[in-house]
């Protein structure tokens, strides 16, 4: 089988996860346009009826978590992993867990589908969405700067990855995962939106850019989130177990996992299968020599 044959393959074969990476992510900003048009436009009541700024992004906050939540535990989302970000989607590829071709895959999907969600939210929310402040939800440095933006970005990248990786290889607590990724994200709306528009995603925000025609700093949304997950996951690395069991946020063991993974097919997580052996072998040796 030659390179090429073997990549149709692949993706004859992976085509299904690739439409749901590019759908969440759509519905994802989907979600994002028209709760932030609904917060944020002259055209609508809320903007005079919740005053305060902070309280919008945390209501915002409260809904983009709460679809990150939805998506993750989704049944298309257990299937594809539910990255929805290119820059998770490289650092699980950096950690052996997914292959080159499905990473490029994933991250055009992903591409796409953030920007076909942009575009559905403005048939559906009209110039709202496109006047300012407003401006299809685009992301760009605060008031502080670029310099600060480039290092809250980098640092909510670095906590998302490093809990994401803490939560999914633990047993008791990787049911939770996509939960403690919806809180996170909540908060970072909350507190982070201001220093830099909150994207981690460089997917994100060039869905947003590419209506809005607005594209300052857009570096930025591509280097701090890759740079801050990288770190997230070379800390994890540096500090946890030395294996990473999937690339899924949320594990699925009904369909076949295009990742590398160290699940059974009855779920069972065998690194902890593997240390909870070792575990009874060395309190068995403890019993032998002291015989």
């Amino acid at each position: 089988m030659t390179e090429a044959s073997g990549y149709v393959a692949q993706f004859r074969q992976h085509w299904p996860q690739y439409a749901i990476e590019a759908a969440g992510l759509g519905a994802f900003m989907l979600v994002a346009a028209l709760v932030d048009t609904a917060l944020e436009s002259h055209r609508f009541p809320l903007h005079v009826l919740v005053a305060s700024a902070l309280l919008r992004r945390a209501l915002m906050g409260v809904a983009m978590g709460g679809t990150a939540v939805a998506l993750i535990y989704s049944p298309w989302g257990a299937r594809s992993g539910a990255h929805f970000n290119p820059a998770l989607t490289l650092t699980y590829a950096l950690l052996g867990k997914i292959g080159r071709f499905d990473a490029a895959m994933y991250a055009c999907a992903q591409f796409a589908g953030g920007a076909a969600g942009v575009l559905l939210a403005h048939l559906l929310a009209g110039p709202a969405l496109a006047e300012a402040p407003v401006s299809f939800a685009v992301t760009v440095p605060g008031s502080c700067g670029v310099g600060v933006a480039f290092g809250m970005e980098m640092l909510i990248s670095a906590m998302l990855m490093g809990a994401s990786l803490y939560a999914s290889n633990q047993v008791r607590l990787m049911r939770y995962t996509g939960l403690i990724c919806g809180v996170l994200i909540a908060l970072f709306v909350t507190f982070e939106a201001p220093f830099s528009g909150m994207s981690m995603n460089p997917a994100r925000s060039v869905g947003s850019a590419l209506p809005s025609g607005i594209w300052t700093a857009m570096w930025l949304y591509f280097t701090a989130p890759i740079m801050g997950m990288g770190l997230g996951a070379l800390v994890y690395r540096a500090t946890g177990p030395a294996v990473v069991a999937c690339a899924k946020l949320n594990h699925d063991t009904d369909a076949p996992c295009p990742f590398r993974c160290h699940f059974t097919a009855r779920g069972i997580h065998v690194p902890s299968l593997i240390r909870g052996a070792e575990s009874e072998l060395a309190k068995l040796d403890k019993r032998i020599r002291g015989r």
